[in-house]
């Protein structure tokens, strides 16, 4: 045996006691505070800063694990920021299969059963949101997403890969998220070739701006690329109107691409929320966000694969793949940025088939009524504004009590620092047309209805601690 192999008795004792950590912190999650007692001096630092071992120490590493969970934030019913799904345990069970396999998911040669499984859950999501036929891949998230399909629309439209960048514009609205402007940038446009088209009350980009946007780029021979609406924006959960922009990006030439990494999952369960989402050219969605997967399993869907051929295929000599077959010659670095790729099907194929699509949908639905309950309950109470309509499972509000307006961006910002502090329920925030806002977001398996009125409760207790403590 060399010196890091296991004997099978003892591979069986580590993953024994393994498990048995994962059954116990699992039980314990709904218990946890939403935030850990942790720091980055005297605890993260002094815990995980170490110097590399020169001596193993064997099965007793495992209590250390401990000691990693305690100081992570917990998947807790109560967490609320950012918009991040709640590992969902039988997926991450896979996960520990699918690292012990270690396959690399290039092409079906070096991955015969992970390259047909990754390929059949993307069939099945396309399907699921009714965009049945596309076709595409699993990334490590939808800024990935994003930037491979945003490369996807530069060489449909403006190619670029043999000649280099020819001046183009993208379109997407203010509300757009971080990676658009970030892709357009890698991809060698500059950040000012994206034009921020404004929102109307309800933060959806406004189809008129668009249009005149487009149309005055058209009189100053500037073409178009892309234009990239949003099924829930990070902020708000706003869906753009998708068919009228849609139709607006088609009659300039433009490739249409649809942001859907927060919500459009969400149309396998409210499809009437998403009218035009098949229209898409391409689509970034994020199972682990509102498939409740854990991090990390995005997916870019693409209506023509021959379009991710034509952006990303570039075969070396070693990579060349010389079967025939039409199933054994498919190479996912064909239709992708990446060559070496995790088996992150593995998770979302297990925990599908274990629960069924409708246990997700009933999952998602009860995210959406449980954020439309926690709206109705802070537009309730005469101490709380509501910031904006409640499309997806987003809430966004404030506290107002008799506080003035100049003053009421600073108290919110402490009210939050206290809120976290106190550990019950972690939330975010969102400037909205520049007022701080407290925010709010459901995408999480765990979550009861009384966990999501605990923003409230929360919200007041801190805004009396300041008080108090003032």
């Amino acid at each position: 045996m060399n010196s890091l192999e296991l004997s099978p008795e003892a591979y069986r004792e580590f993953l024994m006691r393994v498990a048995q950590l994962c059954a116990d912190y699992a039980a314990a999650i709904p218990n946890l505070p939403a935030f850990p007692a942790a720091t980055s001096g005297a605890g993260t630092r002094e815990l995980f800063s170490i110097a590399a071992p020169e001596e193993g120490g064997g099965i007793a590493v495992v209590d250390s694990l401990r000691d990693v969970l305690a100081h992570s934030r917990p998947p807790s019913p109560r967490f609320f920021g950012y918009v991040l799904g709640s590992g969902e345990p039988v997926a991450a069970a896979a996960d520990l299969v699918a690292s012990l396999a270690n396959q690399n998911v290039t092409a079906w040669r070096s991955a015969p059963a992970a390259v047909t499984i990754e390929r059949t859950v993307v069939r099945w999501i396309a399907k699921a949101i009714g965009c049945a036929g596309f076709s595409g891949s699993l990334t490590g998230g939808g800024s990935s997403a994003n930037l491979m399909a945003l490369a996807m629309a530069r060489e449909a439209k403006l190619p670029a890969n043999e000649d280099g960048v020819t001046p183009g514009v993208f379109y997407a609205s203010e509300e757009v998220h971080m990676s658009v402007p970030k892709a357009v940038a890698l991809l060698g446009f500059g950040r000012k070739r994206l034009r921020l088209i404004p929102v109307d009350d309800r933060f959806r980009m406004r189809v008129d701006a668009l249009q005149r946007a487009m149309e005055e780029d058209a009189g100053s021979g500037l073409r178009p690329v892309a234009v990239i609406a949003s099924a829930g924006t990070v902020n708000t959960g706003a869906i753009d109107p998708l068919e009228a922009v849609a139709a607006v990006a088609r009659r300039h030439g433009a490739w249409f691409h649809v942001d859907g990494a927060y919500g459009a999952l969400a149309a396998m369960a409210a499809p009437a929320s998403f009218p035009g989402l098949p229209l898409a050219d391409s689509l970034s969605l994020d199972p682990h966000k509102w498939l409740y997967q854990p991090v990390d399993c995005g997916c870019l869907l693409y209506r023509d694969a021959a379009a991710a051929r034509n952006a990303f295929s570039h075969d070396g000599d070693y990579a060349k793949v010389l079967n025939d077959d039409p199933l054994e010659s498919f190479a996912f670095f064909e239709e992708s940025l990446e060559l070496s790729r995790r088996f992150r099907a593995l998770k979302l194929w297990l925990s599908l088939r274990y629960h069924g699509l409708q246990a997700y949908r009933a999952s998602i639905l009860k995210d959406l009524r449980q954020a439309r309950l926690l709206a109705e309950r802070i537009a309730a109470h005469p101490e709380l504004e509501l910031f904006a309509p409640v499309e997806l499972s987003v809430v966004c509000f404030r506290y107002a009590g008799s506080v003035p307006e100049e003053r009421r961006n600073g108290v919110n910002a402490a009210i939050l620092k206290r809120v976290i502090q106190r550990g019950k329920v972690f939330i975010s925030n969102a400037t909205l047309r520049g007022r701080f806002a407290l925010r709010a977001c459901i995408v999480n398996h765990r979550t009861r209805d009384d966990d999501a009125l605990a923003v409230v409760e929360e919200t007041l207790a801190s805004a009396r601690d300041l008080a108090v403590e003032s």
